[in-house]
C-alpha cells in the first residue's frame, strides 16, 4: 500500500543492526545513499499507525526478504548534534535534492533495533535512497554517516551480554551444524578464543542441543558430529536466564 510522508512521524526513527554469520565471519547488512559515499544501517521512519516493533519488522521484511525473524530493542540514541554530521555528498546538485526530503537537516532520535537472520535466507534489497544493499565484515565496516557506527558497536556489546543469559545460534547457523561451527559463532561474536572442552560442557549443560547419528560430508573418517537446535528447549533458554558467562 503506497505511503507518503505525512503517514510518518518525522521525529522518531529506528535504525537496525541486521547481524549475519558466514564464512566464519560476522556481518551486517549496509545500504550505500545514492548520493554519497557512505553507509548506512537500514532503517527508517516510524508511521503514525505502527508499534516501534512492527516498523521494525516492516524495514527487515522490506531489505531482507524474511520475516520471523530474532528481533531486540536495545537502546534510544538521541543525541542532539547525532543528526547533523554531513553526508559528504559527491555535488553539489545532490546537495539540493536531498534537501528537498523532508528529514534532511531536522532533529530526530532514533531506536536501535539488533536482529539476527540466516545469511544464506536473505536477499538484499535497496531502498529508495541507495543503490547498493550489501553485507560487509563488522571487522572491515565502511565509511558510515550519521552516528551509525556507534550504533552498530552498542548492538554488538548488547548480543555479548545477551551469551551471558541466552543462547544465541538459532537464527545465524544452518539448520545442522557441528560443535566447532557454534563454537566459533560464540568466539567471533565475543571477540575472544574458547576452550574447547569447556565449551562443548556448558553448551550441552543447557539441553538445547539434539546430536545426530551423522557427521558433516567432506570431511575425514572422523569428521564431526552434526547438531540442531532442540527449539523446544531453545525457545525456553530464551524465555528463562541461563546461569553463567563465557
Amino acid at each position: 500500500m503506497a505511503t507518503n510522508s505525512k503517514d510518518y512521524l518525522d521525529h522518531i526513527s529506528l535504525d537496525c543492526v541486521i547481524f549475519g554469520f558466514h564464512d566464519n565471519e560476522l556481518k551486517v547488512l549496509l545500504l550505500k545513499h545514492k548520493t554519497s559515499n557512505r553507509w548506512s544501517l537500514p532503517g527508517g521512519f516510524l508511521m503514525s499507525t505502527e508499534s516501534l516493533e512492527a516498523a521494525a519488522t516492516r524495514v527487515l521484511k522490506e531489505r531482507t526478504g524474511v520475516d520471523n525473524l530474532f528481533l531486540r530493542q536495545f537502546k534510544v540514541f538521541s543525541d542532539p548534534e547525532r543528526t547533523k554530521i554531513q553526508l559528504h555528498l559527491n555535488s553539489e546538485p545532490n546537495q539540493e535534492k536531498i534537501k528537498k526530503h523532508k528529514w534532511y537537516g531536522m532533529r530526530f532520535i532514533s531506536i536501535g533495533f539488533y536482529a539476527l537472520v540466516n545469511f544464506s535466507n536473505v536477499t538484499p534489497r535497496c531502498d529508495n535512497l541507495s543503490d547498493r544493499c550489501e553485507w560487509k565484515n563488522l571487522s572491515e565496516l565502511p565509511g558510515l554517516m550519521f552516528d551509525h557506527e556507534d550504533i552498530i558497536n552498542e548492538a554488538l556489546q548488547t548480543l555479548r551480554i545477551q551469551l551471558n543469559y541466552q543462547p544465541i545460534g538459532n537464527q545465524l547457523l544452518p539448520d545442522k551444524f557441528t560443535m566447532p561451527e557454534l563454537q566459533r559463532l560464540y568466539e567471533t561474536i565475543l571477540g575472544k578464543s574458547l576452550d574447547r572442552r569447556n565449551f562443548q560442557r556448558k553448551i550441552l549443560s543447557f539441553k538445547i542441543l539434539n546430536k545426530l547419528n551423522e557427521r558433516k560430508k567432506g570431511g575425514a573418517h572422523k569428521s564431526p558430529f552434526l547438531y540442531e537446535f532442540n527449539l523446544e528447549n531453545y525457545q525456553k533458554a530464551l524465555d528463562n536466564s541461563l546461569s553463567g558467562g563465557w
